[in-house]
């Protein structure tokens, strides 16, 4: 199925069939926002045409608001929301065919049997079902339709996965997979990087020399003049004269007139700050002009108690000196990290590359190395679950990397694996035993995607979506 949809759609379609149908395809947004309007095809499954108002109807029924998808126009959005749709007009077909079917008695069952329409005794109550409609903005027939579709896909697929269960063997399989312990050595990566303290100013002027472009600063000229009423007019108020004033500097501005020129006009101090960047001076007015060093040189801001006229000029990149404390640390930080980057990706290469033996681990740092062992996949106390994860699926003798909570790195090596039996008397033997069905659940989907792939013939008609993604540009 997806594959086709693929095919169809120059390889933008996305989404698994199955997938699609067991988790909506939810969106928060602001109603309807297409009106199709024709019946043209925008889809052809067999003989069965899917129209441009049923695409627009189901557009509208996502809840997207009609700037979400002018925004996402360009991530596909449009192909995602027809893959949906196809997928469940797929799903409709096949549950015609099949002729399931859902009573009234039983979908009255359904409705009575939910929790949130029910009163303190677990007692149906049509108020609470009226206030739910009401609230949903939901007529009764709408919703139970609704209901009976949702009803029926699960019946589908009960159909398809009915009387499954797992065998022993597979249940044994998935317990070993996830409660097996394993016994490790491991290494604190903190032991193998350099010492910071150890980083010679050599080192670190060698550093700067071969990536200057990431310790450039940027130092900038900055003029500025405070327009206040007592500075523009010699008034304490924001009278009409002083607005006309602030309208005609605006205007200069807008014609590029330098604050020079402009300070002489009406006789204002101009206070001028050299080489500025930012945690040189404790001013926060200054580093906001800062910021906008790339794109206006003159600007005029309304700070609501003054006008702030200023320009920047003379922009220049310098590389500060070592003997500056907080940027040689700068550089002692950025050396460090770029030792523990090559320790860590030089070790994974020669992981992968099967190159690194036990005889480089004890190489590294025998006295650092420490034991432990994992009692469970669940087991998070020293490592995170990816981590673990990650190692449950290695073999004796084999090394990763892994981290903790607070990202720190180790060197892993699986030393033993220890395998519990489980009997049918095992009180966690459902659970096991649910895993592996639900796995060979999955299994009977994807086999069930392809029968579907094989069985219907998909067309779309690109010309019309492209068509639909203009109304939305």
């Amino acid at each position: 199925m997806l594959n086709k949809l693929r095919n169809f759609s120059k390889g933008k379609l996305a989404g698994v069939l199955v997938g699609i149908i067991i988790i909506p395809f939810v969106f928060w947004g602001m109603g309807s926002v297409f009106s199709g309007g024709n019946t043209n095809s925008i889809a052809k499954i067999n003989n069965h045409n899917v129209s441009t108002q049923n695409f627009a109807d189901f557009i509208n029924n996502s809840k997207l608001s009609s700037e979400y998808i002018n925004e996402n126009i360009d991530n596909n959005i449009l192909e995602q929301l027809l893959t949906q749709l196809v997928s469940t007009t797929l799903v409709d077909l096949e549950i015609n065919e099949l002729k399931l079917f859902i009573s009234d008695e039983i979908l009255a069952k359904k409705i009575k049997s939910q929790k949130s329409f029910q009163n303190e005794n677990k007692v149906f109550s049509r108020t609470k079902y009226e206030k739910f409609l009401l609230e949903n903005n939901l007529s009764s027939i709408q919703f139970e339709q609704d209901l009976k579709k949702n009803e029926l896909k699960k019946e589908l697929f009960k159909y398809i996965s009915g009387g499954i269960k797992s065998p022993l063997f597979l249940t044994n399989k998935t317990f070993n997979e996830q409660q097996k312990k394993i016994e490790i050595d491991y290494l604190d990566l903190k032991s193998v990087y350099i010492d910071q303290n150890e980083i010679s100013l050599k080192d670190l002027a060698n550093h700067i020399n071969e990536n200057e472009e990431k310790f450039f600063i940027e130092k900038i000229d900055i003029s500025l003049i405070k327009l206040t009423p007592n500075e523009l007019t010699g008034e304490n108020e924001f009278t009409e004269n002083f607005f006309s004033k602030i309208d005609e500097i605006e205007d200069l501005v807008l014609s590029n007139t330098n604050i020079e020129e402009i300070s002489k006009k009406f006789n204002l101090k101009i206070r001028t700050v050299k080489k500025y960047h930012p945690g040189e001076k404790n001013e926060q007015l200054l580093d906001e002009i800062y910021k906008e060093r790339n794109t206006q040189i003159i600007e005029l801001l309304d700070k609501t108690d003054y006008f702030l006229l200023y320009e920047i000029s003379n922009l220049e990149k310098v590389l500060p000196s070592l003997d500056n404390k907080e940027f040689q640390k700068k550089v002692r930080n950025d050396f460090f990290e770029n030792n523990k980057y090559k320790v860590h990706t030089d070790l994974m290469k020669k992981i992968q590359k099967r190159e690194f033996t036990n005889e480089d681990f004890l190489k590294l740092s025998k006295d650092a190395i420490k034991s432990l062992k994992i009692n469970s996949i669940d087991d998070t106390k020293k490592f995170t679950r990816d981590s673990v994860i990650l190692l449950y699926s290695l073999g004796i003798n084999n090394f990763s990397l892994v981290s903790d909570e607070n990202n720190n790195v180790y060197l892993v090596k699986i030393k033993n694996v220890y395998n519990d039996n489980l009997d049918r008397n095992n009180k966690e033997i459902q659970k096991f035993a649910e895993q592996t069905n639900s796995m060979l659940r999955d299994n009977l989907y994807n086999s069930y995607d392809f029968l579907l792939n094989e069985k219907y013939d998909i067309n779309i008609n690109e010309n019309t979506l492209d068509r639909m993604k203009n109304y939305f540009k």
